[in-house]
């Protein structure tokens, strides 16, 4: 639902172009970030800061956001203490976006139009109710729209002609000069000079709270890509530490995980840099007599030591080395009787005989 129809506007305002949900405003980047304080006065102009997904559409010097507002002031020696949002739309940041050393006060106010008098006294209120709260500090009240100029400026000179009681031409001048831009409606300009004073009954009296900010200071705070394209996540060639051990040094990756389908399978063999990791081959045991290990099979020996050779001699004599344990001659049967081979044939009913 558009919020023109429940103030009763007669056309759509300019916050709300039918573009996509982060698409950055018309004209947006034309307008510089921040004003200067307005000399006298606790106002301070700017235009709207964007949330951080609008930054992917921006470049690093046009991305302008709410951390990027508090820094900008600090570096002039100035202290935001609430804002004044006259956008009449919440897709250009939330309270969760503001840091939370600020408090943010929301006014839909439509644009093109002269806002009308409800409006006009929410502002002074906000403004009154501030001004108590903060008079033993100097910090400042942020107002913006979305190019921080018309509805700004209109608003500011207002309380500045209604409540300190200037000149309508001096306050007029006095924002041009401070946020670098004039402004632009001529029916602005109109109700501003020629226009009745508005009522400042019930200024006193705050009809909102404002909301302090959620969000905390970014750890890093370059801006996001500029591109579209994911990034691939960077490999590490060693495995994670596990139960406070260190990296397998051993272990390193292929440099190349996409082989051609006839070098898929050279895992020993192929060119260098596509071979995988295989262990030190064991050195060539020493020249001359082999040494025998009897009564050790293969797998009782341990990693360095040889497994026994198999047995060299020719048909007919006696083997170099043979297992205690086996008689002269090579038989592994004991002496004496041995039992009768097995019958090859199943016995039938009649060879069985009770046991």
């Amino acid at each position: 639902m558009c919020f023109a129809k429940v103030y009763g506007s007669s056309s759509c305002c300019e916050d709300m172009p039918a573009k996509k949900k982060n698409a950055v405003p018309d004209r947006w980047t034309d307008y510089t970030a921040v004003g200067k304080r307005i000399p006298g006065t606790r106002f301070i102009a700017f235009k709207v800061p964007l949330k951080p997904s609008f930054r992917y559409h921006l470049t690093q010097s046009e991305a302008f956001g709410p951390f990027d507002l508090v820094h900008m002031l600090e570096k002039e020696g100035q202290e935001l203490g609430l804002i004044i949002d006259l956008t009449f739309t919440t897709r250009y940041y939330k309270v969760e976006d503001l840091p939370n050393a600020l408090y943010h006060l929301k006014i839909f106010t439509a644009g093109h139009e002269v806002p009308n008098d409800a409006t006009i006294l929410s502002f002074k209120k906000a403004v009154r109710h501030f001004l108590r709260e903060n008079e033993n500090n100097d910090k400042l009240i942020g107002v913006h729209c979305t190019h921080g100029l018309n509805r700004t400026g209109y608003l500011i000179c207002r309380y500045l002609i209604d409540v300190d009681g200037m000149n309508p031409q001096k306050a007029i001048n006095l924002f041009n000069e401070s946020r670098g831009h004039s402004v632009e409606r001529q029916n602005y300009l109109d109700d501003l000079r020629t226009g009745p004073k508005r009522s400042n009954e019930g200024m006193e009296e705050p009809d909102q709270e404002p909301t302090q900010g959620l969000a905390n200071e970014p750890q890093d705070d370059a801006p996001p890509p500029h591109h579209h394209h994911h990034h691939r996540r960077e490999q590490h060639n060693h495995d994670p530490p596990f139960n406070g051990q260190g990296p397998h040094q051993w272990y390193r990756e292929p440099q190349n995980q996409f082989l051609p389908f006839h070098q898929s399978n050279m895992t020993w063999f192929g060119p260098p840099e596509h071979q995988f990791f295989r262990p030190p081959l064991i050195p060539h045991p020493p020249q001359g007599v082999r040494p025998c290990f009897p009564n050790q099979s293969v797998r009782g020996f341990h990693f360095g030591h040889y497994p026994p050779p198999l047995p060299s001699y020719r048909f007919g004599e006696p083997e170099p080395c043979h297992n205690p344990h086996t008689p002269p001659g090579g038989s592994t049967r004991p002496p004496g009787p041995h039992r009768k081979p097995r019958y090859r044939h199943r016995k039938g009913p009649k060879d069985r005989t009770p046991r």
